[in-house]
């Protein structure tokens, strides 16, 4: 572990970590709260995914989209305009929208081939945006003078690792420079949640295996043709059974950091409060471990 124990922690000139969680349990609210001291540098995986390894993707599904109106198109044509991607930490909207759902283009959907080629762009640059937090985090101190670094990574991270793997070259790197915090949600949260999914469901990232696991599922229990799929109806559906298996894989995950939760971080006011909360989760640490192991 990269901080052995709360006294580690607490005396450590450069603090360092990683949190990860299902999406909607304050992750990046933390984040924000810590770089607005000016002593944190905030690292968010997925806007380093949308801008450094998946942005040309988004524009061009922009432009792709734009060449559809004669208007716009003469005007690309010919160089007369610019179309970008705005994508922010808080506004993470062009990446969600340039993966997509599949199923019937009239409902907003996408054929499940261009589903899974997103999908598979999407996993690597996953992958390789967890690995650069390594040279991230030191060159957040080295050029920028930020003594403490946190990853802010996506829901999906527990997706493209293999926690019982020591050799998993992303928790490899990730342990080896930061201190992995999971945000635990309880029943409730998950509920939450999925409320809060059905109200406006939005793309995810999915293993490949799982992701057929549930087309073929969707497409059984309806009937539908693949091109007849209702998009959001799919999600919906895959959702309530991820959020089933991303649970034991964070827990998994967990057996390299320490665990917080959720409700311990909603409480958070301060910096102060974070690193005292960091310091009590690695007394507990230990037993949490031998609890495991038995």
């Amino acid at each position: 572990m990269y901080y052995p124990n709360a006294a580690a922690w607490q005396s450590a000139e450069h603090k360092r970590v990683a949190l990860f969680g299902m999406s909607g349990l304050g992750k990046t609210h933390v984040a924000d709260m810590l770089r607005g001291t000016g002593d944190w540098f905030h690292y968010s995986v997925d806007y380093r995914i949308g801008t450094r390894y998946m942005g040309e993707h988004i524009v061009d599904n922009f432009k792709l989209h734009a060449m559809k109106v004669p208007f716009l198109a003469e005007l690309l044509r010919s160089d007369s305009i610019y179309i970008g991607s705005n994508i922010t930490f808080q506004n993470l909207d062009p990446l969600s929208t340039y993966l997509g759902k599949p199923g019937d283009p009239a409902r907003g959907g996408i054929p499940i081939e261009d589903y899974r080629t997103r999908q598979q762009q999407h996993r690597k640059a996953e992958i390789a945006s967890l690995i650069d937090a390594v040279d991230f985090a030191q060159r957040a101190q080295t050029i920028y003078g930020y003594p403490n670094f946190v990853c802010d990574t996506g829901g999906s991270i527990c997706e493209v690792v293999d926690p019982a793997d020591p050799n998993d070259p992303v928790m490899a790197a990730l342990t080896s420079a930061m201190l992995p915090v999971w945000i635990e949600g309880s029943e409730a949260h998950v509920d939450e949640l999925v409320r809060r999914f059905d109200r406006q469901p939005k793309p995810m990232y999915y293993r490949p295996e799982e992701l057929e696991e549930n087309w073929a599922a969707w497409l059984e229990r309806t009937g539908d043709a693949p091109d007849a799929v209702d998009p959001d109806a799919f999600i919906r559906f895959s959702y309530r059974r991820v959020l089933e298996t991303r649970q034991d894989r964070y827990a998994a995950m967990a057996r390299h950091g320490v665990t917080v939760t959720a409700e311990e971080i909603y409480a958070l006011r301060s910096t102060h409060d974070f690193e005292t909360l960091i310091a009590q989760a690695l007394q507990r640490a230990p037993l949490a471990q031998s609890s495991r192991n038995t």
